[in-house]
């Protein structure tokens, strides 16, 4: 498909979102993919692997409580990979969809046959056309009866992309429209940027005699469009006690979709995006751990204060390797503190 035509699909998409100039001057300003080819991008492994009979895959989502949510994509959709990587990188939203609704993903040009809800036999793009999707990504809820109770024309941010799955999944379409419910919540957005730190390492990077050097080696890998990754920034990083555990390792903060080089774990040149994919790194922000080149440990979710001061602790001290539970790890050690007359609040 040729750049010309992704650029007039890319003008469509602008102009599909019903935004006004100065929001969706906001909007593209916050993208951080680049307006170039990017190709095929795999689909998440959790993705409903559906013979696209829509009407059964209807049946069978409301059987397990759940509704059908159509994603409808093209390689070489630059916003379609930005709902990948940013959007089902995050495990809030992983867990909703999963959660909520059965997802499927239709080739807008594709070819294999699709039976719709009227019966009907034909193509991905024939069924593309029949709904009127002009552009990708294209996303339809359906409820239980193949109804569209939402269309998402275009590139939600994660933010408001939880929203829509929260008032798909709790069936708010039958109290107010999304736009409404979207404005009682007045979500604060991502900030659209990466944090930098003066504990984390500099480049050039090479990991592999970072984790042979006498502090253990954290990996830490981040995106730009990520409010957890704002909030470890702005708050649990501050704090005294979360720096003092900090200080026990080589910190380096990876982009986990950037391309920047560095020497990977087996000293060959690599990058930060080969080096997530290669990890399986899933979500952002993701901390792992190394001890002499070897994964001892990792979280791939926002933890409040005591849990990440704890996991650091568990992984710099060596406790892992007599303790393999770490739940019964960090249990002991908020009973010292408290001993020490320290208070362990769990939600701070």
């Amino acid at each position: 498909m040729s750049k010309y035509f992704l650029m007039l699909l890319n003008f469509a998409l602008i102009g599909g979102t019903g935004l006004g100039n100065q929001t969706v001057a906001a909007e593209q300003n916050s993208l951080d993919v680049g307006m170039v080819n990017p190709g095929y991008e795999e689909k998440p492994e959790w993705f409903k692997n559906s013979f696209l009979d829509i009407r059964e895959d209807v049946k069978e989502a409301a059987n397990t409580n759940k509704r059908v949510m159509l994603y409808f994509y093209q390689d070489g959709c630059p916003y379609c990979a930005k709902l990948l990587r940013d959007n089902f990188s995050q495990r809030s939203i992983v867990e909703k969809s999963q959660q909520y609704l059965d997802v499927i993903a239709v080739n807008m040009w594709g070819d294999r046959e699709v039976t719709s809800l009227d019966g009907k036999a034909m193509t991905e793009k024939e069924f593309a056309a029949v709904l009127r999707v002009m552009f990708t990504p294209t996303i339809l809820m359906l409820n239980e009866q193949g109804e569209v109770i939402l269309r998402i024309n275009g590139y939600y941010h994660p933010v408001k992309f939880e929203a829509a799955l929260d008032y798909v999944g709790l069936h708010k379409e039958k109290e107010l429209r999304f736009a409404d419910y979207y404005h009682q919540l007045e979500p604060v957005k991502p900030s659209g940027k990466l944090h930098d730190e003066d504990f984390f390492l500099q480049p050039p990077y090479d990991l592999r005699n970072l984790a042979n050097s006498d502090k253990p080696l954290l990996l830490l890998f981040e995106q730009k469009q990520c409010k957890p990754c704002d909030e470890y920034h702005t708050d649990i990083y501050q704090r005294p006690e979360t720096r003092q555990q900090l200080a026990r390792f080589n910190i380096v903060r990876l982009d986990m979709w950037a391309d920047n080089p560095l020497l990977g774990l087996d000293g060959q040149k690599t990058t930060a995006r080969k080096l997530a994919k290669q990890l399986d790194v899933k979500y952002a922000p993701s901390m792992v751990f190394f001890d002499k080149s070897k994964e001892v440990f990792r979280t791939e979710a926002y933890l409040k204060a005591f849990h990440t001061q704890s996991v650091l602790d568990y992984v710099a001290s060596g406790a892992y390797r007599t303790q393999p539970n770490f739940q019964r790890f960090i249990a002991a050690r908020a009973d010292k503190l408290e001993a020490q007359g320290i208070h362990v609040d769990l939600w701070k």
